[in-house]
């Protein structure tokens, strides 16, 4: 990958998409950021304050925190203050010129700034217009405003913490709730783009953090629940036993998943105890060993504890069970496999200096995804832009007339 950053043409997929986005923090952004490492024209569309994760985390200078570094590369920036009719109207006309409209603040908000679907609709009527925010806004919730934090504790997943190890409630140290809910509203832009492409008719999209995590959630632990009336309990007792967690070995841990039949065969063959498989054993089968799940999981700690961590990855991998070492996140820095697919990669910027990051996900044989942008400082592209909107609008009224 270049180091040096030059504006480059993107050559992925989704070249020729337009994309004006008026998020911030990290949810939106996140998603804008797939689009543009896909090779959408992200117009990151900024109040004169700019987005609140400019100054969040270490940093070389104001407005370009590291959380803003990492969620808004390959796009371009333009300040606009949206209170006032001039800044309303270069908005409406970005959005002239866009397939997708993106917004992640109450819809109300929106209305108050003459930004309304009806307002955007008017200029482009084949336009994507997608909200992302809390709560979807047939419910009681509608217009409260919500956090990664919140949604984590509203869909279950910090009492399943309690649940699962007997501890207090804790959220997840990553900003799940966002960047799940991110990657389904990058997945709704595309769908709208499509089916406008196709009908010629843009429509509104919603696509709330709460319903979508609670959609989550709740693939996974509906359980007995998912009969009427009810067969059992809810929650999937392998992923809720306390047992499952990175194995304590004599001098460490690991992580091993003995899931599968073959596994539990070639396992017990290792140990020389063959005789758990007998019919009626907790052990024999896949379905007895989720009744047993406790006594199953805790059958592998007992037995981890009592070798090294390199004798396990040696013997079960060589076993054909699947098997990993317990990473610290600084270990992803130096793991061999990430080096030699490039997946972090290091960067000049114009203003921050030598950065690292993570590279596009995926490989594509005729349009990969790249980093030809770096992170915009705040305002960078306004005069360019502006420039490039008003020669589209004119040139569309010549073509009318």
């Amino acid at each position: 990958m270049d180091n040096q950053l030059n504006n480059h043409t993107p050559k992925g997929p989704l070249r020729g998409i337009r994309i004006a986005d008026l998020t911030s923090v990290v949810m939106g952004p996140f998603a804008t950021q797939l689009l543009a490492d896909l090779g959408a024209d992200v117009i990151k569309i900024e109040s004169p304050t700019g987005d609140t994760t400019r100054n969040m985390g270490h940093r070389n200078n104001k407005g370009m925190g590291a959380n803003f570094l990492q969620l808004n590369r390959n796009k371009r920036s333009i300040v606009l203050d949206l209170k006032t009719d001039d800044g309303r109207q270069a908005c409406l006309d970005i959005a002239a010129t866009a397939d997708v409209f993106l917004y992640n603040v109450r819809p109300q908000a929106m209305a108050r700034l003459g930004l309304s679907y009806d307002a955007v609709r008017a200029v482009n009527p084949q336009i994507v217009y997608a909200g992302t925010y809390g709560f979807g806004n047939a419910g009681p919730y509608a217009g409260k405003p919500a956090y990664d934090d919140l949604i984590q504790g509203m869909t279950g997943i910090a009492a399943l913490y309690q649940q699962h190890t007997g501890q207090p409630p804790r959220y997840v140290p990553l900003t799940m709730a966002d960047k799940i809910i991110g990657m389904q509203v990058a997945i709704a832009c595309l769908a709208g783009v499509l089916e406008s492409r196709s009908s010629g008719q843009g429509q509104s999209i919603e696509i709330p953090m709460f319903e979508g995590m609670a959609q989550f959630v709740l693939g996974d632990h509906f359980g007995g629940a998912t009969f009427v009336p009810p067969k059992g309990d809810m929650g999937y007792t392998r992923l809720l036993t306390e047992s499952r967690k990175p194995y304590m070995t004599l001098d460490g841990y690991i992580c091993t998943v003995i899931h599968t039949d073959r596994h539990w065969q070639n396992f017990l063959g290792l140990l020389n105890r063959q005789d758990l498989l007998q019919a009626g054993s907790p052990f024999a089968t896949i379905a007895s060993r989720g009744v047993h799940v406790n006594q199953v999981y805790g059958f592998i700690e007992d037995t981890l504890r009592t070798c090294s961590s390199a004798h396990w990855l040696e013997a079960l991998g060589q076993a054909d069970i699947p098997v990993a070492p317990l990473y610290a996140v600084d270990d992803l820095l130096d793991d061999p496999h990430l080096k030699a697919v490039q997946q972090i990669v290091e960067l000049d910027h114009p203003t921050e200096g030598r950065l690292r990051t993570v590279a596009p996900l995926g490989t594509y044989s005729r349009t990969q995804p790249s980093i030809y942008r770096h992170a915009p400082n705040l305002g960078e592209h306004t005069d360019e832009i502006l420039q490039e909107t008003a020669k589209a609008i004119s040139s569309r009224r010549d073509s009318r007339q």
